[in-house]
């Protein structure tokens, strides 16, 4: 495992994940931001959740997905609902 997974919330399944999109690094992560990322990889896994979103954003704020506050969780669900691909969870 690389750099991306010592990251709270990234695994090795989707660390593989954000370097297919392109994205190699804790601060490439940080500069693309959440929504960029997920987007990215939504683009080539039509399953990428709201869970996953969560992730990449607790990712970049250090902390696991469950302590976000409450703001930025609803913030993540409006941006999920936007733009999720229809058929997806």
């Amino acid at each position: 495992m690389g750099e991306l997974a010592k990251l709270p919330n990234i695994g090795k399944t989707l660390e593989q994940q954000l370097l297919d999109a392109g994205i190699d690094s804790p601060d490439e992560l940080r500069r693309v931001g959440s929504r960029e990322a997920w987007l990215r990889i939504q683009a080539f896994d039509p399953s990428a959740c709201l869970h996953r979103l969560s992730a990449l954003e607790g990712a970049i704020r250090g902390v696991r997905k469950a302590e976000l506050d409450e703001g930025v969780k609803a913030q993540l669900k409006q941006f999920y609902r936007e733009h999720k691909v229809e058929g997806s969870r």
